[in-house]
């Protein structure tokens, strides 16, 4: 203790500016990390840090020797696996906006309008049998997936999800991305699923929104554009022909979670379930 308060009775000026710089380049690497899938990669990393000293500290050299071992070689992995995210990190560092103060996100407004937004655009379109696809971003960042599209970064509305969706309009081909209760992103591309055991009736909507789902904890809303059925999907599963009632129920369930392990939407699949 003694030793600390020394060090810091005796701290220079370029000391304090020293430990200023790594705080602000440390913040901008989570705000970056924060919006892409990286970050979920990142708290195991750290993770796995922790845990190596730990076994280091406790003498446990067997274990401590295969995390060492795990980190090496996870390195070269992770320059493989996540070489589009380091290109964008650089680059956006090459844009000069690595210091530059990020206009924090609103949140705490009245979700359960933005739901209601959603859920009249959604049968709209179902009642016009214009096709539609929404993604519902949670905590897996999605930003990599709304850079393919058109960014929009403006408040849900259902007037302006109609319109995206409309045929022939320069966005109506692709996906939307929802974030909170702003519209980050339109005719994004999506990767598809490559579950082989689909039914044929399901097109590249369906498809494309199982694939996005089994990727990230995202939920997406589809809108057929034959018979205008409504399905959502979730965790590599799609549940087809909801209401706007149903619909309405699911979505206010996942802006408001009720610490429920049995969610609407789970309750309404194993009652859908049943009666087939």
């Amino acid at each position: 203790m003694q030793s600390f308060i020394d060090n810091f009775v005796n701290m220079r000026v370029r000391d304090v500016l020293d430990i200023i710089i790594v705080a602000i380049v440390l913040y901008r690497i989570y705000l970056l990390l924060k919006e892409t899938r990286a970050e979920q990669l990142a708290k195991g990393i750290v993770t796995l840090l922790v845990l190596t000293k730990i076994t280091e500290v406790m003498e446990l050299y067997t274990i401590n020797w295969i995390l060492n071992g795990a980190m090496t070689v996870g390195a070269i992995a992770l320059l493989i696996v996540f070489q589009p995210e380091l290109r964008r990190a650089l680059e956006y560092i090459g844009r000069g906006r690595f210091f530059v103060k990020s206009i924090a996100e609103i949140r705490g407004e009245n979700l359960s309008n933005v739901v209601e937004e959603i859920v009249e655009a959604t049968a709209s379109l179902s009642r016009q049998k214009i096709g539609g696809l929404i993604v519902l971003e949670r905590q897996t960042g999605l930003n990599e997936v709304a850079e393919t599209g058109t960014r929009i970064d403006g408040s849900v509305s259902s007037a302006l999800l109609i319109n995206i969706f409309i045929p022939n309009t320069p966005l109506h081909d692709g996906a939307v991305i929802i974030k909170d209760d702003k519209i980050k992103a339109a005719a994004c591309f999506l990767p598809l699923t490559d579950n082989s055991s689909l039914s044929k009736e399901l097109g590249t909507r369906h498809r494309a929104a199982l694939g996005i789902s089994e990727r990230s904890d995202c939920l997406a809303i589809i809108v057929s554009e034959e018979s205008g059925a409504i399905s959502i999907a979730e965790n590599g599963t799609i549940s087809r022909y909801l209401d706007s009632k149903t619909l309405r129920q699911i979505l206010t369930d996942m802006y408001e979670p009720k610490n429920n392990k049995d969610s609407f939407l789970f309750k309404w699949r194993q009652v859908n379930d049943e009666e087939k």
